[in-house]
């Protein structure tokens, strides 16, 4: 999902000075680099991870079912995005977005070269650890984008957020081009040690380019008091000694398996969102008008959890089906299943100018269609992408290998639902924030990619390795969103009444 990950920031910094890139603050160009070789270490691991767990042991993998496989991406894709809270509360408490970052790049190195190393411990401990280390970096390395500009009326702010937004999808799509292809051709682990070096570059990138950089990154605008951390790391050690024993225990007597892992995280990737929502209602010290727009915008929140929860299975369901199902050459061309994964950031690099331009062009004849409709439709094309899936999966009955031209048709609808609704998400979350909330509301708006990964988590393990990936499992989901869309269209005027002044 490369082009949600450009937050939203509205402090005002003074730019940096000297040298420019493509006549923006020099820092520019650090960025852009840095976040760069991220996603392309991100993207290239994300091609081979569900490949890898269900690939035999006799090919080097780790001979998991496919549900249970699809199951433990869900829940890694949705600890990504939920960290990404934590992420942004140390830098603004501890650290500074700064050093957050640096910290952030170097824990996702080393995830990438322990999964580098051919053993299932070391695997999972370095999901955990890039997990982490994405939390910390996604929630500040686009902040610090902003601090580069003298805050959100500087002409040249959007354009540089446009310019770092390619260079996510830049590192996107050439990711399974390299890694995947070095992964499913040469060797799993040569695959994963070449998205280590990848986050090595981008983290060498950012250090030697950290100069550039505007003086806001190293502030910390919330310090913590020492009263305050001595408290939660009290509280924390407490919570961390008690997960300790309790999973230690289930180690030792011979229980452990990975349900032990992913069943937890998927009830408290669900539970989190419902818990931060009930807050925000409950507080007093919001006014009639800002509660109406939170109710709202927990029709949103839940329209988008449902919209991820079938997008982010381009990486587990579609990732196998591309190599299990569909044939690997095209025009004479052979090619590694892995590469399917690059064609959702090359169809936004290629649509995102144009739909930018349809908003605008729709808007000044009074045509734009209303964010409520706009996520309907994205509903509506995502419901629709896991139709065409369930016509895929029947074409490929009786172990027939189709064309890739229907992975090509869903990929497409679903960037065409993810640039209606995904832009217009970031946009609505801070149009309908309430000033209490202004900083915290983009963490909640990733909140609903991490409840949609964990509800698609429970639903493929409790659907178990006969059902997932069948032409009923894509069609019962498929849908369900395009329920969803229509429902939404359908009580649109109530959500829009609910929003107050924002349209």
């Amino acid at each position: 999902m490369a082009s949600t990950t450009v937050a939203v920031d509205l402090d005002k910094s003074a730019p940096s000075s000297g040298k420019t890139f493509l006549g923006h603050p020099r820092g520019l160009a650090t960025l852009f680099m840095s976040e760069m070789w991220e996603r392309f270490s991100y993207y290239g691991m994300r091609a081979l991870l569900v490949l890898y767990m269900t690939a035999s042991v006799a090919e080097g993998g780790l001979g998991m079912k496919v549900a249970v496989a699809s199951a433990v991406y869900s829940v890694y894709t949705a600890m990504v995005y939920l960290l990404a809270l934590p992420g942004g509360w140390i830098a603004d408490r501890f650290l500074g977005a700064r050093k957050t970052v640096a910290v952030g790049g170097s824990i996702i190195m080393i995830g990438h070269f322990l999964l580098a190393v051919p053993a299932s411990v070391s695997f999972f401990a370095g999901l955990a650890l890039i997990a982490i280390g994405s939390g910390l970096l996604k929630a500040n390395i686009s902040t610090m984008v902003g601090h580069l500009y003298d805050g959100p009326n500087d002409p040249r702010r959007d354009g540089g957020f446009t310019i770092f937004y390619m260079g996510i999808n830049l590192g996107a799509f050439a990711a399974p081009l390299v890694i995947g292809t070095v992964g499913q051709s040469v060797d799993w682990h040569l695959g994963f040690a070449l998205a280590g070096v990848g986050m090595a570059l981008g983290l060498g990138q950012f250090l030697l380019g950290t100069r550039h950089l505007s003086a806001k990154s190293d502030v910390v605008t919330s310090p913590i008091s020492a009263e305050e951390k001595s408290a939660i790391f009290r509280k924390a050690g407490l919570w961390l000694a008690l997960a300790v024993v309790f999973y230690g225990i289930v180690a030792l007597t011979g229980h452990f398996t990975i349900d032990w892992a992913v069943w937890p995280l998927s009830i408290a990737g669900i539970a989190i969102p419902v818990v931060v929502f009930a807050k925000v209602k409950k507080d007093k010290d919001l006014n009639s008008d800002e509660q109406s727009k939170m109710s709202g915008y927990i029709w949103f929140f839940v329209a988008a959890a449902v919209f991820w929860m079938i997008y982010d299975q381009s990486g587990s369901t579609l990732n196998v089906f591309a190599d299990k199902n569909t044939a690997s050459s095209m025009f004479g061309l052979d090619f590694p299943s892995s590469w399917f994964q690059s064609l959702n950031p090359l169809y936004i690099m290629a649509l995102a100018p144009l739909f930018a331009w349809l908003w605008v062009w729709l808007a000044k004849r009074a045509k734009n269609p209303t964010t409520t409709m706009k996520f309907a439709i994205g509903l509506l094309m995502i419901g629709a992408s896991f139709l065409v899936m369930m016509m895929a999966m029947a074409a490929s009955a009786g172990g027939v290998k189709v064309t890739p031209l229907w992975l090509a048709m869903v990929y497409l609808i679903q960037t065409i639902g993810e640039l209606t609704l995904s832009p217009v998400g970031l946009s609505v979350t801070t149009k309908l924030a309430p000033t209490k909330y202004a900083s915290q509301m983009m963490g909640v708006w990733f909140l609903a990619v991490t409840a949609g990964d964990c509800v698609a988590a429970i639903f493929q393990l409790v659907l178990g390795d006969n059902v997932v990936g069948s032409t009923w499992y894509f069609a019962v989901q498929g849908v369900m969103a395009l329920i969803a869309g229509v429902a939404l269209a359908m009580y649109r005027k109530k959500v829009v009444k609910l929003m107050g002044d924002v349209h």
